[in-house]
């Protein structure tokens, strides 16, 4: 029955408000599953994003670039990234190139971290078993079109 089920709700104005309903609860049901992962390691998923956008990066970032690259682009950045630097996980120096920002970047605490994370990586995939990567292939390419096309709007 899915979603339906879950929600205990059987009647939908149609399919698309349905589906829309559906991505919603499904994103809540992953962020869940994998918040009970990270809260082993007592970080957030904002802070997790953070930091490998760090690890990602050849350079040294500011809050502001690390806004543009988050899944969450509600988030206090700043906030998330003091809460990091109380935890040692990364650092703030002066911006060389432009003395209005700051550059961020991750610790070796940090960076330890994150690779005591990587090794989680098959649990997290894990959530997702019953999903085939064809599957998962279609899905990416249905969620993808369906940003672009309320884009234009």
């Amino acid at each position: 029955m899915g979603i339906e089920k879950d929600i205990q709700q059987t009647n939908f104005r149609n399919e698309f408000q349905k589906m829309s309903i559906n991505i919603i609860y499904t994103a809540n049901w992953l962020n869940e599953k994998m918040g009970q992962i990270l809260s082993t390691e007592d970080i957030t998923q904002q802070q997790y994003n953070i930091l490998r956008i760090l690890r990602g990066s050849e350079c040294p970032l500011s809050t502001l670039k690390i806004r543009e690259r988050m899944l969450d682009k509600m988030s206090d950045t700043s906030r998330i990234v003091d809460r990091l630097i109380v935890k040692g996980l990364v650092e703030k120096t002066a911006c060389i190139k432009d003395k209005r920002l700051v550059d961020i970047t991750v610790t070796k605490k940090g960076l330890q971290l994150l690779e005591k994370l990587d090794a989680l990586n098959e649990q997290i995939d894990s959530i997702l078993n019953g999903v085939s990567e064809k599957e998962a292939h279609t899905i990416n390419q249905i969620l993808d079109k369906l940003r672009e096309d309320s884009n234009t709007i």
